[in-house]
């Protein structure tokens, strides 16, 4: 008789890096609230200085401008988040999702492929969420970059964001050898 599989809670943590400021100012700056207009959002929007990670396994997994990183939950200086959202469950073995985020360090989601509006860290926690779960990240994380940058504001200050590299400290860099380096 086979053994049932395990399942593993996926987490996503959202942290709000500008404590509120972009919130604040987005009505001025954008001509409209980062906070949307429609039902109430659960927990900071990702473009008030948004960061997301997926915590899988007793580890959270994110990216930035040095590639995949990890780290125990809540570990980087960031300290702990300003939401979580609960995506599910997996079945995904952690030796499985270990070998699939090494492909992706390799691959899509290598240091030098980070761009804040493009390619970023929601970009990652989306497609690792679907890996995970089926499941994406909720809209108003992954749409909010577009939304800022359709905004004259947006536009104006893009060239100056492109060259933002974002790393949130205290993570470890993720290798092939053994997840953590």
């Amino acid at each position: 008789m086979e053994e049932p599989l395990a399942l593993h809670p996926v987490k996503l943590y959202v942290y709000d890096l500008s404590k509120g400021m972009a919130r604040r100012l987005s009505p001025l700056m954008l001509g409209k609230s980062t906070a949307g207009t429609g039902p109430a959002r659960p927990g900071p929007p990702a473009a008030s200085g948004g960061h997301t990670s997926i915590i899988v396994h007793k580890d959270e997994f994110f990216y930035g401008s040095g590639g995949i990183s990890s780290c125990a939950p809540g570990g980087t200086l960031l300290g702990p988040p300003d939401s979580v959202v609960d995506l599910g469950n997996t079945e995904v073995t952690e030796e499985i999702f270990l070998e699939y985020l090494s492909s992706l360090g390799e691959s899509m989601f290598r240091g030098e492929s980070y761009n804040l509006f493009e390619h970023n860290c929601n970009t990652f926690s989306n497609e690792v969420a679907q890996f995970l779960t089926g499941r994406k990240i909720p809209s108003y994380i992954t749409d909010l970059p577009a939304e800022v940058l359709a905004t004259p504001f947006g536009q104006a200050l893009r060239p100056l964001l492109d060259s933002i590299q974002i790393q949130p400290p205290g993570g470890n860099t993720f290798s092939r050898h053994n997840g953590q380096s």
